[in-house]
C-alpha cells in the first residue's frame, strides 16, 4: 500500500481475536481493537488529527502555536502533526507523570509548560485555578492559538463515530458486538464508539473502566476525575467499573506474553475489565447452551504500547525487572485498611493544627502546592513520599502528621500505611485540599 502522507495511515487498525485458550471464555469471542498500531502509537492519533486538521491552514498562515492541555498520547500525536505543518506545539499540564512521554515530547520539539493547577485534573468550575484560567484564555474568542481542546471538543468524539466505531462493525461482518469495553480518559473514544454500536444494536452493553480511587493508571481517570471531563456523559455507559494498577499490569502482561500484543497499562486494564465483566455472562450462556451453541462477541480497545511505561512498571513491579520486592508500599494495602485510615475533616484539622501543630505534608505536585496550600505545609510529591516511606518512617513517632492530597484519597492510603508501620498519630485530611478550599479555610500562595 502506498500513501502520500503519514496521516493517511491513521485508522483502519486491526481487530484481533484473543485465543480462547488464554481468556478461558467458551461462548464469547473476545476481540482487541489494536489502536496501538496507529502511526504515532495510540488511539489519540485519531482525535489529534481530527481536531487539528480544520485549523491547520489558518494556523500556518498566521504562524500560530498548537496548544493542548495534555501530558500523554494526545500531546505526542499533536507534536508530530504540528511539526509536519511547520508549527510549534506546546503541552500544558499540571504534571508530567510519565518520564518517557516527557522525553519524547522534548525530542519532537515540543514546549512543555507545567502550570500550578490546584489538582491533577483540570476542574473547569474552579475559576481560581491557574490551569483552568489558562484553559479559558485558550478557548476565548481572541485566542491566537490553535487550541484543540480535547476535553470539550466534539471532534474528539467524532473521530470515533467516523472511524473506530464503523471499523468495528465492518470487521464483525456488519454487526455490533454484544459488549464494548473501554477505558475512560477524555471519554472521546468510548462515547463515539458507543454511539455507532448502539445505532446497529440498541442492546449492546457499554462498559466504562476507570482507575480505582487513589490509584494511577496512565491514560485512565478515576471516577471522581472523570466527572470533570466535558465529553463525559454517564448515560453512555451501562456500567462504570474501577480497575487497580496491579490489575491493569496483570492484564498487560497476559496480552504481551500470551498474545504477542505489546499493550500499555491501559490496554491491560481493558483486557482485565473485559474478563471480569464477561465471565459471569459466559457461565450463564453455558447453562442455556443448545445443540449448536450460542455465541456472543465482545470488543475492547488497546490504546497504546508498552514501551512508554517502563519506568512506571519498574516503580509498580520491580520484580518484573529482577529487582528487590517493594517495601512499605501503599499499593499493597487492602480496601479495609484504607477505609479504616485515621482521618479528620476540615474543622477538626484546623483545631488540631491550632492546638498541636502537626507536621502538614502536602502530597500534590509542586505546581499545585505553589498555587495554594495550607499555611506551614511541607510539599513532598506523592512519588517522592512513596520512596521515602520505603526506607522506613521519614519522621519521628513523636511528631503528629497531617497528610493532604487533592481529594483525600492518596493521603488516606499513606495514613493507613504509616499506621501499619507503627506511627501513632498520623491522619488524612478528608476531602483533601479541595474540601479545605470549599469550606473557606485559609490557603496561602507562594
Amino acid at each position: 500500500m502506498r500513501y502520500d502522507s503519514i496521516t493517511e495511515v491513521i485508522g483502519n487498525t486491526p481487530l484481533v481475536r484473543i485465543d480462547p485458550a488464554v481468556h478461558g471464555l467458551h461462548h464469547i469471542d473476545l476481540y482487541a481493537k489494536l489502536e496501538m498500531l496507529n502511526p504515532f502509537g495510540s488511539v489519540k492519533d485519531r482525535a489529534a488529527w481530527h481536531m487539528a486538521r480544520p485549523g491547520l491552514a489558518a494556523a500556518a498562515e498566521h504562524g500560530s502555536q498548537v496548544v493542548e492541555l495534555s501530558s500523554g498520547n494526545t500531546a505526542k500525536a499533536l507534536a508530530v502533526i504540528a511539526g509536519m505543518h511547520g508549527l510549534p506545539f506546546k503541552s500544558v499540564t499540571n504534571r508530567m507523570r510519565v518520564p518517557e512521554i516527557k522525553d519524547l515530547l522534548l525530542l519532537l520539539g515540543a514546549e512543555i509548560e507545567e502550570l500550578p493547577g490546584q489538582s491533577e485534573c483540570l476542574d473547569p468550575t474552579n475559576t481560581d485555578d491557574p490551569l483552568t484560567l489558562f484553559h479559558q484564555t485558550l478557548s476565548g474568542p481572541d485566542s491566537t492559538y490553535l487550541h484543540t481542546d480535547q476535553y470539550f471538543n466534539a471532534r474528539n468524539t467524532e473521530a470515533h463515530t467516523a472511524g473506530t466505531g464503523p471499523e468495528i462493525v465492518k470487521d464483525l461482518d456488519g454487526r455490533a458486538p454484544d459488549w464494548f469495553i473501554a477505558c475512560v480518559g477524555t471519554a472521546g473514544s468510548s462515547t463515539g464508539v458507543a454511539a455507532v454500536l448502539r445505532e446497529h444494536d440498541p442492546e449492546v452493553s457499554i462498559v466504562g473502566l476507570v482507575a480505582a480511587k487513589s490509584d494511577f493508571i496512565p491514560g485512565i481517570r478515576t471516577i471522581d476525575e472523570v466527572q470533570e471531563v466535558g465529553l463525559f456523559d454517564p448515560a453512555t455507559y451501562d456500567t462504570l467499573q474501577p480497575v487497580t494498577a496491579d490489575e491493569a499490569i496483570g492484564g498487560m502482561l497476559t496480552l504481551a506474553r500470551r498474545c504477542g500484543i505489546l499493550a500499555g497499562p491501559t490496554g491491560g486494564a481493558a483486557y482485565f475489565g473485559s474478563l471480569r465483566q464477561l465471565r459471569e455472562a459466559d457461565a450463564a450462556l453455558a447453562e442455556r447452551e443448545t445443540g449448536e451453541g450460542e455465541r456472543k462477541s465482545a470488543v475492547f480497545i488497546v490504546c497504546d504500547r508498552i514501551e512508554s511505561y517502563v519506568s512506571y512498571l519498574k516503580k509498580r513491579r520491580p520484580d518484573l525487572f529482577h529487582q528487590p520486592p517493594r517495601k512499605n508500599s501503599a499499593a499493597d494495602l487492602n480496601d479495609a485498611e484504607v477505609a479504616c485510615a485515621p482521618a479528620v475533616d476540615v474543622a477538626e484539622a484546623q483545631k488540631w493544627i491550632a492546638q498541636e501543630r502537626p507536621l502538614v505534608i502536602d502530597l500534590r505536585s509542586p505546581f499545585a502546592y505553589a498555587a495554594l496550600h495550607i499555611d506551614g505545609a511541607v510539599n513532598i510529591v506523592d512519588e517522592l513520599f512513596s520512596e521515602l516511606v520505603r526506607g522506613g518512617l521519614p519522621f519521628s513517632r513523636r511528631q503528629p502528621v497531617l497528610l493532604a492530597c487533592p481529594v483525600g484519597e492518596q493521603s488516606a492510603r499513606y495514613a493507613a500505611l504509616l499506621t501499619r508501620m507503627g506511627h501513632p498519630d498520623v491522619r488524612s485530611l478528608t476531602g483533601g485540599i479541595i474540601a479545605w478550599r470549599d469550606a473557606g479555610a485559609p490557603l496561602v500562595r507562594d
